[in-house]
């Protein structure tokens, strides 16, 4: 993504077009795809970039998914009244145009990820979208650590989660913690896919962002590899770690009540159990 929100938004409308193209039934973007990663600073001047959801941005990739017959999943600034603001995503399903959105529930607060300066947390709950070809869940970036979110999604009847991410290493620590970082945000969403016997669509960001307050050599450089996870957890494609790439992948939903007769981890839940999840922490 680059300082034009116009070139990003035009750059976004050609990818959708070539994956069209290409047989795409369900195209997801990465998180707040129209600029670029703002939250690495708080600065109020940025909520200039904010808009209705719905609104121009959907208006227009509403006609786009209408004449190329695909759905969309967009993650959006929401401005949802003057000081209250979300990070949200839009779901829109070809003729049928604008399903809904699902607001962020999970906010980090992070050197270079000031998510909480500029976002409230959601207020929607976790939802699923019913699109022509199946029910989709999404959530956002940070909600992808949580195992509750996940599980919560599923049980909606998700057959796929879509995680439109922005995660990246701060290149003073990409040498003594990248890969760890690096492995510990697949992993935990592959997790996702096995614990819920669905499948998982991770699309992250890639490239160098610098510091908008242009400290020397500061900034994120965004890991890429994008992945799309089956139920039984395994790769079905990663894309690679540096440059823009996009792929189109098959999904065959039959495979989640393949998978989940065989591990009946939903079958097994002792729900009884598990009213002390809603605790913060279980103090003695």
């Amino acid at each position: 993504m680059g300082d034009n929100p116009a070139a990003n938004l035009d750059c976004a409308e050609e990818v959708i077009v070539a994956l069209a193209k290409e047989g795409a039934q369900v195209i997801c973007l990465p998180e707040l795809f129209a600029s670029r990663y703002f939250c690495q600073e708080e600065n109020a001047d940025h909520y200039a970039l904010a808009e209705a959801v719905p609104g121009p941005t959907t208006g227009r990739f509403e006609r786009v998914a209408k004449a190329l017959d695909v759905a969309l999943v967009l993650s959006l600034f929401e401005k949802r009244a003057p000081g209250l603001y979300h990070n949200t995503a839009a779901v829109i399903d070809g003729p049928r145009g604008y399903l809904g959105k699902y607001r962020k529930m999970h906010i980090p607060d992070d050197p270079r990820y000031y998510e909480k300066y500029y976002f409230t947390p959601g207020d929607l709950g976790f939802k699923t979208f019913d699109l022509r070809i199946g029910r989709i869940g999404v959530l956002i970036c940070w909600d992808q650590w949580y195992p509750e979110a996940a599980r919560l999604t599923a049980m909606r009847g998700a057959e796929i989660l879509f995680y439109p991410t922005a995660i990246g290493w701060h290149p003073e620590e990409k040498a003594s913690h990248g890969v760890q970082q690096h492995e510990a945000w697949e992993t935990i969403q592959r997790s996702h896919a096995v614990a819920n016997g669905c499948f998982v669509a991770s699309v992250n960001r890639t490239g160098f962002e610098p510091d908008p307050a242009g400290e020397e050599g500061a900034g994120i450089q965004f890991w890429g590899q994008t992945f799309a996870a089956g139920p039984d957890g395994a790769i079905l494609e990663r894309l690679p770690a540096n440059g823009p790439a996009q792929r189109v992948i098959t999904m065959d939903l039959d495979r989640i009540a393949e998978q989940r007769h065989g591990w009946p981890f939903l079958r097994d839940r002792r729900v009884e159990a598990y009213q002390q999840i809603t605790e913060r922490y279980l103090d003695d």
